[in-house]
C-alpha cells in the first residue's frame, strides 16, 4: 500500500491518518502533511507524520499530490 512507503508521502499532501486516540476504533482526521516523522523508508501500519493543525498520526489514506491534485486510487 502507498500510505506504508516514505517515498510516497510529501508535505502538502492532503491524507487522512489515525490519531493514537483512534487506533481502537480506526477513526480517520484529514489534513496537509507537515512533517514526515517516519525516518523509515516502509512501515505496515502506515508512514507517522505531523500535520499543518499539529495533530500526528499514521497515513491510512493519500487523497491528494503535493500541489493539490486528487490522486487516483
Amino acid at each position: 500500500m502507498k500510505n506504508e512507503y516514505r517515498k510516497n508521502i510529501k508535505p502538502g499532501m492532503e491524507v487522512e491518518i489515525v490519531l493514537k486516540k483512534d487506533q481502537a476504533t480506526g477513526k480517520l482526521t484529514n489534513g496537509i502533511v507537515k512533517a514526515i516523522l517516519t525516518s523509515s523508508l516502509h512501515h505496515s501500519r502506515g508512514i507517522k507524520v505531523k500535520l499543518d493543525d499539529g495533530q500526528v498520526g499514521r497515513v491510512q489514506k493519500i487523497l491528494t499530490d503535493e500541489i493539490g491534485n486528487p490522486l487516483e486510487d
